[in-house]
């Protein structure tokens, strides 16, 4: 059963309103968009360019999560820095640039608080997360996050 058919049954038997993907999304309490479809991930480092660092490349598995959400945000050479500046790059497929969303202020107060960065995300998307960085000296600033998709 798609999920319009699915939703509209639901509105049938149950007489409840329903939320379009992108108000389900952001429909806690928190802001967090929790979806419990979407799952985690841990994505490494691949570069650093122009002030942001960019993760690995992620694919979004075939799930009806339809939204791209950062979460146990973490300065590890500054423990209380629960707060980062996040933006997802979309990798088209044909070569072309990619999409990048608007940067987001991402804060993990608690660090299960989940932060949206996109949404209506449809599956097999690749993508990248960046965030912009706070210092480079004497190392560049490596922050460790968990990616819901």
């Amino acid at each position: 059963m798609n999920r319009l058919a699915y939703t509209l049954t639901a509105i049938a038997v149950t007489g409840l309103v329903a939320l379009t993907p992108t108000a389900a999304a952001h429909a806690t309490p928190d802001g967090a968009g929790r979806d419990t479809r979407c799952a985690p991930t841990r994505p490494g480092i691949e570069f650093y360019e122009a002030g942001r660092v960019a993760s690995t490349a992620i694919t979004v598995p075939h799930s009806r999560c339809t939204t791209i959400a950062v979460s146990n945000i973490r300065d590890p050479r500054a423990p209380a820095d629960r707060c980062q500046t996040f933006l997802v790059a979309f990798l088209p497929t044909d070569g072309t640039d990619p999409t990048y969303t608007e940067p987001v202020q991402a804060c993990s107060v608690p660090s299960s608080k989940r932060t949206v960065l996109a949404t209506n995300v449809p599956n097999g998307a690749v993508f990248r997360v960046l965030y912009d960085v706070d210092y480079i000296d004497p190392v560049i600033q490596t922050v460790r996050f968990r990616v819901w998709r």
